[in-house]
């Protein structure tokens, strides 16, 4: 049964990550140019303020509230997304800065700033037979407030390479994310039930506007001539300082856990939900925090990162559960 659930989480990865591919190649080939980028950019502002006001009408605050009384616990995520992460990414962004090119490595910082994933934080706490409820709450806490401190972040420890944060990227912020998102949680107590109804229109706004975001990021790329500094080399770097990043924070919210006295269910919600990078959330932000010719490389690290988590995370989600199992 929870091998099921691992295949079923791993081959909706798969099949997401074959429309990321799809979408790459269709970008390389044929990237909008002329009138048509113009149009591909008045697309992808309305993807992002639809996925964000999406957002808004599905997060409850009603579960974010409750699950605030366990708050040691969602503290401590909130130290390894917005602290531990960040920190991290400094010190990789140090130490790959010399041999990596440098869009990469502003894309190995930018992920480490971004809040954690909702749908696979959850997913894989239930897999692993977690608490919940507890991640049900920290996954949404970290995508509320991720929506301002992600671009305070950015602004703060990126500011060399992104040139910080203009008028117009603020104004961008605020209409195309805080403004959708506000009136998203505005909405929520009429939306919610016709979206429980349409469930299909949520994954076609979450996946569509990544793949919008995704093609005009790296169209953009392609005409500005800089996929020539990806070579095969760089990619398995990219993975490689992945699995570091992230071996380095599971093993750190394990500890910390441990040390805190931690249920076990609560080890593994804080596990899951303080490792993770929303890919929903970031490509998106990306494509109003950076100029649009460097925003496919910027990505890059993130959609790898991304593919990473998953399959690190249902290995561990499976041991945790043989664990359970044995426990009895």
């Amino acid at each position: 049964m929870r091998a099921g659930h691992i295949g079923a989480v791993l081959a909706r990865a798969d099949r997401f990550l074959l429309l990321l591919i799809a979408t790459v190649a269709l970008a390389a080939v044929l990237p909008a140019r002329g009138q048509a980028a113009v149009w591909v950019e008045h697309g992808t502002t309305v993807a992002v303020a639809l996925l964000f006001l999406l957002y808004g009408a599905r997060l409850a605050p009603q579960a974010i509230w409750a699950g605030l009384a366990q708050w040691r616990l969602q503290l401590l995520v909130f130290a390894s997304t917005f602290l531990l992460f960040p920190l991290i990414g400094l010190g990789v962004a140090a130490a790959t800065h010399a041999w990596l090119p440098a869009p990469i490595v502003t894309g190995l910082l930018y992920l480490c700033l971004l809040p954690s994933t909702v749908q696979s934080s959850i997913a894989f706490t239930s897999i692993a037979r977690g608490n919940v409820p507890a991640a049900l709450c920290s996954a949404s806490l970290s995508n509320l407030v991720g929506v301002v401190i992600t671009p305070l972040l950015v602004a703060q420890l990126l500011a060399t390479a992104s040139g910080g944060l203009s008028l117009d990227a603020l104004r961008d912020i605020a209409l195309q994310i805080l403004l959708p998102f506000v009136v998203g949680q505005a909405i929520r107590p009429w939306a919610q039930g016709w979206l429980l109804a349409h469930p299909l229109l949520t994954k076609v706004v979450d996946r569509g506007s990544v793949l919008v975001v995704v093609y005009a990021a790296f169209g953009a790329g392609v005409v500005a001539g800089l996929w020539h500094h990806v070579s095969p080399l760089t990619l398995v770097a990219i993975v490689l300082v992945s699995l570091v990043i992230l071996a380095i924070v599971i093993a750190a919210m394990t500890l910390a856990s441990r040390a805190s006295g931690f249920t076990v269910p609560d080890e593994i919600a804080t596990v899951f939900c303080g490792s993770k990078k929303s890919m929903a959330s970031g490509i998106p932000m990306a494509a109003i925090l950076f100029p649009s010719h460097s925003v496919g490389l910027v990505v890059l690290p993130l959609m790898i990162f991304h593919q990473v988590q998953l399959f690190v995370c249902a290995w561990l989600a499976r041991r945790y559960a043989e664990r359970a199992d044995q426990n009895g």
